[in-house]
């Protein structure tokens, strides 16, 4: 009975825990649990003095001579549990810590373990913790938010004064800096919460982080227990605290309901889970905006609350510290009816706005020239008063001139901008603005919602204007240098995306017409009017071409040429299109991209200074080359033999080659002998891409069974050039990303060699090879359904191809499918494009028949169409 019964007990006490929380968590879900972290954390201490109380280990550790105490750490420490938080443990002695500590910890530990719960913890003596807070900030920030469970209560009193005394209040500064420059760090690595589509609950911009330092600073400056303190301390104003509370209390409960539904601990919110989140936390559809985007934008709000009194806190303590430095005053304003508070900008009575509603621009004027935020009170004030923003106001020239200098002079125009979103103005003096606030796009391409998206695009643009800029990227920089209205731009790049407002297509068109609207309202010329109406119209048109046509075909240049006309309007049309590819996040932006979309840029500014492209150039080009190539071959090829090679080569070839290249194709040409192929593979210099030029026997479906065994080794293809020779010698040019293992990536190549070998020799079935690979065709992410598949067959682009160009769904094994599907209809490829458009990939193809026509017979063009759709996945996909 003797053995049983503390087990029996042990076992009561944990099933007690289980009950409790289980009960807790039906609270929760029933929305009848206000405190939820701080009963959970309850429950759990419940648990420990139980077990504290019964142990059979604590009396072998004569705790009269080496005396105990059990501490809580981290966000237990605050009792901030949700319900998949690391529950952190000190077991803290006065002295050494003994051997049977460890039995302790099994005794204690070991049933939450099983229970699931995920339990550190730490034995250590008074005098390790101060030793290893004094090496590690981090630990220090964990016993800055102990707070005492069970055991010797004055030897938690003991560490902590000791804490205090020998290292807290000897070096202040120096952990305050710390803490600063560590949450300046996870900022860049985690980014922005407050904005991004995917937000980090904890860690990123606006997450519980932000209040976490805000917390630790006032412990070490003051000395506080608890979040109560901090307006206690006078850190925040009573309705400042009440409303941090308030979006702490949405956060935690946002961060409590995610972690149920995926059953484990999980900060970060992506797309695919979040409509399912929405869902089971009951969220209804408001004024238009789906359940998940209300929810988001709720959220988003409640963290933009967070980081900006994270960062006015941060704001005010450098004041505070510059003033005692400099020994100076603080900032004072000459513009009457405003004032300064403690460095930050304030109206100086609601009476003096409601006197002169002109101030609610002037303080944002004011902010932008001292480069000083406005404090909480100003802030609620513009909202309150917002209805002051009248028709009168908007159109005020004098108002309209001072937004159109925070716009395009101010260094700090995105940080008021940020402001003026925050508060409201920006939608009461854009009305249109609103409807893209917290306006969502569910794709993996956009990184924030619409509105933040636009602000972001105006810091880019600003971005490129300063010797930063200028090291990033010096043709922007000389472009944005260039321009003489910079306005006109910025106009643009601010309203580009205001059509998104409508969650349908053609946001460009609609943009277009509400933005002539817009400027001519404000009182701008009806030509500047025109032209930002006409940049965001085809804001996406150079991007879509370069990524989708064939960039070396003159009549892509001629007719982007014939559609922008002026030389001002593509470099303003340029400079918006890499901001906005930028601003939208990686996977629209990057060094293949830019390469693809300035080449462009170059040929259309070509064709609008000196002409369009003639005949007689073409010719005199091709000349030119062949002359160079002779030089460069010397004695590589005989004379006679080399002018026959050259004859062989199709003029296309010989145009759109550049002639430093054309000698190391005659090099592998003379190495095929009785091989199927060769190949060479070159690191690009200015992007993490392979060129992978390839010299092979023509053959039907030689680009259909390359594009296979790249997909077989995790190659991703980014472009095609193909081209054949009149020797029946197909020279392809693949512009690829690297196999996925870089320190074995030679190893790769040799493996999709002998692949490509045995294709071609019919050894290896592609078709059955990729159905084999993980992830096919069928998985298909939920929330990508809504995005039909397009399959356009277009006649009219270009003279001597047909354009075969396919938006779907990408898969391992896509690109072979369809290469595949257009050989079996008879057709040739002679170039083609992969793109990525939001979660969906577009492949375009230029292609003739095997007799070099195009395909233009209606009967062709359906049969070419059903073709494709047949290896396509899924729904019904449109056509065009």
């Amino acid at each position: 009975m003797t053995n049983t019964a503390p087990h029996n007990l042990y076992a009561d006490v944990s099933l007690a825990l289980k009950n409790g929380r289980a009960q807790l968590i039906d609270k929760l879900l029933a929305g009848k649990a206000p405190d939820f972290l701080d009963d959970n954390a309850r429950l759990i201490d419940d648990y420990f003095r139980q077990r504290y109380e019964k142990s059979t280990v604590g009396p072998q550790m004569d705790i009269a001579k080496n005396p105990y105490a059990v501490v809580a750490l981290g966000g237990y420490g605050r009792a901030e549990q949700c319900v998949y938080s690391d529950v952190d443990l000190l077991f803290l002695f006065e002295k050494k810590v003994p051997r049977v500590a460890e039995d302790l910890v099994r005794e204690i530990v070991y049933p939450l373990w099983d229970m699931g719960l995920d339990v550190g913890h730490a034995t250590r003596s008074i005098k390790e913790c101060v030793t290893l807070a004094r090496k590690d900030f981090e630990v220090l920030t964990s016993i800055l938010d102990a707070r005492f469970i069970c055991g010797m209560s004055p030897l938690f009193m003991k560490l902590m004064d000791q804490i205090r005394a020998k290292f807290i209040n000897l070096k202040p500064d120096t952990i305050i800096s710390w803490l600063v420059e560590t949450n300046r760090e996870r900022h860049r690595r985690f980014g922005d919460s407050s904005y991004l589509l995917e937000p980090n609950f904890k860690e990123g911009q606006g997450g519980l982080r932000d209040y976490h330092t805000m917390l630790w600073i006032a412990k070490i400056k003051s000395g506080i227990k608890q979040r109560r303190d901090l307006e206690y301390y006078g850190y925040f104003s009573h309705d400042d605290f009440t409303r941090l509370s308030d979006a702490l209390a949405f956060i935690w409960n946002v961060r409590n309901r995610f972690h149920l539904m995926m059953n484990r601990k999980c900060d970060q919110i992506h797309l695919e889970q979040q409509r399912k989140l929405a869902e089971v936390m009951g969220v209804k559809a408001v004024n238009g905006h789906l359940p998940v985007e209300h929810l988001l934008g709720e959220l988003h709000g409640h963290m933009e609350y967070v980081k900006q009194q994270h960062e006015m806190f941060l704001y005010e303590m450098e004041q505070k510290k510059r003033l005692k430095r400099k020994n100076k005053g603080l900032k004072t304003t000459q513009i009457k009816g405003l004032k300064f508070n403690r460095g930050m900008l304030n109206f100086i009575s609601p009476e003096k706005i409601l006197n002169n509603p002109r101030l609610l621009i002037d303080i944002f004027t004011e902010s932008a020239a001292q480069r000083a935020p406005l404090n909480s009170e100003a802030k609620r004030l513009v909202k309150d008063f917002s209805h002051l923003v009248d028709d009168a106001f908007r159109r005020d020239p004098t108002v309209v001139q001072q937004f159109e200098r925070i716009l395009i002079r101010s260094l700090r125009a995105f940080e008021v901008l940020n402001q003026m979103l925050y508060t409201g103005f920006l939608a009461r003096f854009i009305p249109e603005f609103k409807s893209v606030v917290n306006r969502i796009q569910f794709d993996q391409y956009h990184l924030y919602p619409v509105a933040r998206h636009l602000l972001y695009t105006v810091k880019i643009l600003r971005g490129f204007d300063t010797d930063a800029g200028a090291e990033a990227d010096p043709l922007a920089h000389n472009l944005y240098k260039e321009l003489k209205k910079k306005k006109v731009l910025l106009w643009a790049a601010l309203l580009h995306d205001i059509g998104k407002g409508e969650p349908k297509s053609g946001h460009s068109e609609r943009g277009a017409v509400l933005v002539e609207k817009i400027l001519l309202e404000k009182g701008a010329g009806p030509v500047d009017a025109k032209t930002v109406a006409f940049l965001v119209e085809h804001h996406l048109l150079l991007v879509l071409t370069a990524t989708r046509r064939d960039v070396n075909d003159e009549e892509t240049a001629i007719t982007m040429a014939r559609v922008i006309k002026k030389v001002e309007v593509l470099k303003m049309l340029y400079l918006l299109t890499v901001a906005d590819s930028m601003a939208t996040g990686p996977k629209a932006w990057n060094d293949w991209t830019s390469s693809l979309l300035r080449n462009l840029f170059l040929k259309v500014l070509n064709i609008l200074e000196n002409g369009e492209l003639a005949s007689g150039w073409a010719v005199r080009t091709v000349e030119k080359k062949r002359q160079a190539v002779i030089a460069a071959m010397g004695t590589d090829i005989e004379e006679n033999r080399l002018e026959s090679i050259l004859n062989f080569m199709s003029p296309r070839y010989m145009l759109y080659t550049q002639a430093g290249n054309i000698p190391k194709h005659l090099r592998l040409f003379a190495e095929i002998g009785d091989r199927p192929f060769v190949w060479q593979i070159e690191k690009s210099q200015d992007a993490d891409t392979r060129t992978v030029t390839i010299c092979a026997k023509d053959r039907p479906g030689l680009i259909s069974r390359i594009a296979g065994v790249f997909t077989l080794n995790n190659i991703d293809i980014l472009d095609v050039q193909v081209f054949t020779w009149r020797n029946n010698i197909a020279l392809d040019v693949f512009e690829v990303t690297p196999p996925p293992d870089p320190i074995f990536e030679n190893e790769r190549w040799k493996r999709a060699c002998r692949n490509l070998e045995e294709a071609l020799a019919g050894q290896l079935d592609l078709g059955k090879e990729l159905l084999r690979k993980k992830n096919d065709a069928t998985s298909i992410r939920p929330y990508t359904a809504e995005r039909p598949t397009v399959i356009t067959v277009d006649n009219t682009a270009s003279s001597f191809f047909t354009i075969v160009e396919v938006v779907t769904f990408d898969f391992p094994g896509l690109l072979f499918r369809v290469t595949d599907a257009l050989f079996k209809c008879g057709l040739d490829i002679w170039v083609a494009k992969i793109a990525t458009k939001v979660d969906q990939v577009v492949d375009v193809f230029y292609v003739r028949d095997f007799d070099g026509q195009k395909v233009d017979a209606p009967q062709q063009v359906a049969a070419v169409k059903a073709a494709i759709k047949d290896i396509l996945p899924g729904e019904d996909p449109i056509h065009s």
